[in-house]
């Protein structure tokens, strides 16, 4: 039986034009065991369950998406676990579904990130056919990669990581690289940035920081995580490679936030914004949570099968999670210089207290202040160029021109390997 398209359903006042779904078919359950993953602990939240979605679930989830968004533009979006546990037959189901709703006036995006191990060439030919966007999940060269990354034998996975890679590249699917950085990888920004430029071809790149507590709201952290110093360490020896090199060849998404933020846009990214809430998490059983770092009963907003999820999302609930984000902020942060760049980054990593024993610093502020505070010089010029109606590569010829040993992007005179931000 057809399904008709479907159109924009009524929505609430409080309810976002527009929000971001990351679905977990399977749940929590993964075919590897990555020392510092959080999601797979979220195996107890449903005992005894097959971690399968149905398809009525399926059907409810890619129909409520198309519905609830004001845009023309509909992004429907797989994680996990590992989504391709759910087998070929499954997605296939799915984007056909999703084709019969979208109807005409809708353009449909598909994005699914993956560990890569249970890529085969039939999956990758149904990937580049239907135009999905696929994240790899990979830390870096094999040595890096392969300290946290490992099977539930405890077995190493790059090469098998690789493969699936290889398999993706030859049958010319897009795809990008999702790189955690942690203990293993943080004092090797430039040379995991050169593997996946010059090794892999990489063109995207997400750096992902580990900020991992020993135990549920504890505020020590495992020593996996990564250095707050280090953290902003890795992003600053990274973005400077790139700006010398790589502007309009490889993005970043970091530093396309920044940019965002220094152009006053809109934020690209949920951990930049003044307050969020816009990006949920849709379980297999069609439970649907505030975000995917608070997967856990005082979170769940409600289950899709049974509210809609434009419903869910306008839910007081809801708003208020959000809201928390900007209304939570301790004085320190209200105060600082980059506080329209950073917004006091993710809520999940405020677990510290200030100078004045505020609580709500986040783990990371040493770093996002050295950071922001470097590329300050080089946010100037990109935006001053796209003022003047450029664009931001222009920097890049601006630094090539001057040599090797031209002063610092960050715009303080010095030379970069001297320079503290």
């Amino acid at each position: 039986m057809t399904s008709a398209p479907v159109l924009p359903v009524d929505r609430p006042a409080t309810a976002p034009r527009s929000f971001h779904v990351l679905a977990k078919p399977s749940g929590p359950i993964c075919n590897l065991d990555c020392s510092y993953c959080f999601f797979l602990e979220k195996e107890a939240l449903y005992p005894g369950d097959r971690f399968r979605m149905t398809d009525d679930v399926l059907h409810a989830y890619i129909r409520q998406v198309i519905e609830s968004q004001a845009a023309p533009e509909v992004t429907i979006a797989w994680q996990g676990g590992e989504p391709t546990l759910m087998g070929l037959d499954f997605f296939r189901r799915a984007v056909a579904y999703a084709e019969e709703c979208g109807g005409p006036h809708r353009t449909l995006h598909h994005t699914i990130q993956t560990n890569g191990t249970l890529l085969t060439d039939e999956w990758c030919a149904f990937l580049r056919e239907k135009q999905f966007l696929v994240g790899i999940s990979i830390d870096g060269p094999e040595l890096l990669h392969d300290v946290y990354r490992v099977d539930k034998q405890g077995r190493p996975t790059y090469e098998r990581v690789k493969v699936g890679l290889d398999r993706l590249t030859r049958a010319g699917v897009e795809w990008n690289v999702l790189c955690t950085v942690h203990a293993a990888n943080q004092a090797l920004p430039v040379e995991v940035y050169r593997f996946f430029r010059d090794e892999l071809g990489a063109k995207f790149v997400q750096f992902i920081p580990i900020v991992e507590r020993v135990t549920e709201g504890s505020d020590e952290l495992t020593d996996r995580s990564v250095n707050p110093a280090a953290w902003g360490e890795f992003l600053t020896a990274v973005f400077d490679e790139w700006v010398r090199h790589d502007v309009g060849e490889v993005f970043v998404q970091m530093f396309d936030a920044a940019l965002a933020s220094w152009y006053g846009a809109p934020a690209a990214l949920c951990i930049f914004a003044e307050t969020c809430g816009n990006a949920v998490a849709l379980e297999h059983n069609g439970d649907l949570y505030s975000c995917d770092h608070f997967v856990d009963p005082a979170h769940l907003l409600g289950n899709i099968t049974e509210t809609h999820m434009v419903e869910l999302m306008a839910s007081p609930q809801q708003r208020a999670f959000g809201n928390a984000k900007r209304d939570t902020l301790p004085t320190q942060c209200r105060e600082c210089p980059v506080l329209f760049a950073c917004r006091g980054e993710c809520p999940k990593n405020r677990v510290r207290v200030t100078a004045a024993g505020e609580p709500g610093l986040n783990e990371l502020c040493e770093g996002y202040l050295h950071f922001f505070t470097h590329i300050d010089g080089v946010m100037r010029l990109m935006v001053d160029a796209l003022a003047r109606g450029g664009h931001a590569g222009e920097v890049v010829e601006t630094f090539a021109s001057a040599g090797r040993n031209d002063p610092c992007p960050c715009g303080s005179g010095r030379k970069a390997k001297h320079c503290h931000g």
